[in-house]
């Protein structure tokens, strides 16, 4: 085994949401040396964005470089269908962006390789890396925001389908009849199960009697987080968990009808709804319990994604490092110091 030599350079690994951009440089050794998260509102352009992107880049690149190295790489996880080779981000819905030749704009400016992949793939890869995953080959990681993204582990690595986009799980009609998504279709899965359905069903529970010492921030959502109303739940709060168990119960439609379809041995969820796993485990499971094909005594686990709203920036970390660990030839002499064992990260 490698022991990775901490000074042999930097990577920097990012994620763009819907309202927010955050980025973490690592020395080569995978120890984190520099973190930034910058909330953005959503009215922002993506002008704005990438220039937001860029700045929040050179930061990075300025405080870990000086200490750790040259830069050997970067990456960044986007809510969208990624072109892998170009880095081309061809449609983010939630992001209302098309056609954004993000990986040419960031070789381009930094000279260094890039690497854009959908940030559920890399969250994904991330737990198989560094989490959850890493004693498991065929697993479906399943992020949960403002949009829902899939990413499949198959034999133990990244599944990308025929052109790339496989995992867009989201984009499962539940009902063909039912609310818009910005995809352009009725009924999506992540509409069923996105913070704005969850504000509706606290608002339904409340309109059927149930009490909740939330009602004031109900009334204005946008001071209202999911940590909020998880802990809401937990506390015994009656119109937070009917909202919660609504949310439980479409993630177990949709989570059955995959381990139906790919038969996994785990599935992992995460993305910002993962913040309230604990409330929603048991409904899911419920649900599970009640629509999987049982091949086995007990349906497939479901867990929570170890590293939570980290899991796609270290699977960007995990993708430079299997780039630069594949082409020895690319000066990986001076990364690895000697052959002590490290860490099993695959």
């Amino acid at each position: 085994l490698l022991d990775l030599n901490p000074a042999g350079g930097v990577i920097i690994s990012c994620e763009i949401g819907v309202d927010f951009i955050s980025v973490i440089a690592t020395n080569f050794a995978a120890n984190v040396v520099w973190r930034h998260r910058e909330e953005i509102p959503q009215i922002h352009t993506q002008q704005v964005a990438i220039a937001h992107l860029l700045d929040l880049l050179e930061k990075a690149i300025a405080i870990s470089c000086d200490a750790y190295g040259r830069l050997l790489g970067i990456a960044v996880g986007v809510p969208g269908l990624v072109d892998q080779g170009s880095g081309t981000l061809f449609f983010a819905p939630n992001l209302d962006w098309k056609d954004i030749p993000l990986g040419q704009i960031l070789r381009t400016t930094f000279n260094v390789p890039v690497f854009i992949d959908n940030e559920a793939n890399l969250a994904a890869l991330g737990e198989h890396y560094f989490g959850a995953i890493q004693n498991h080959n065929e697993v479906l990681y399943v992020s949960v925001g403002i949009g829902l993204g899939g990413g499949i582990i198959r034999d133990g690595q990244l599944f990308n389908g025929a052109t790339g986009f496989a995992g867009e799980f989201g984009h499962i009609v539940l009902d063909p009849n039912g609310q818009q998504c910005k995809c352009g279709n009725r009924g999506c899965w992540e509409t069923f199960v996105n913070p704005a359905a969850l504000f509706d069903y606290l608002h339904q529970a409340l309109d059927q009697g149930q009490e909740s010492l939330l009602t004031q921030q109900i009334e204005q959502p946008e001071h209202l987080t999911i940590a909020q109303v998880a802990q809401a739940a937990q506390d015994g709060d009656a119109a937070a968990r009917s909202a919660l168990g609504k949310i439980g119960y479409y993630l177990g439609l949709g989570i059955a009808s995959l381990v139906n379809a790919l038969n996994p041995d785990l599935v992992v969820l995460g993305g910002p709804l993962g913040q309230a796993g604990p409330q929603l485990l048991p409904e899911i499971n419920r649900v599970l319990e009640n629509r999987v094909l049982h091949w086995r005594r007990q349906a497939t686990p479901v867990v929570l994604a170890q590293h939570g709203s980290d899991a796609c920036v270290m699977g960007g970390m995990a993708m430079v490092y299997q780039a630069i660990l594949a082409n020895p030839s690319n000066g990986l002499s001076d990364l690895v110091s000697t052959s002590l064992p490290v860490a099993n990260h695959h």
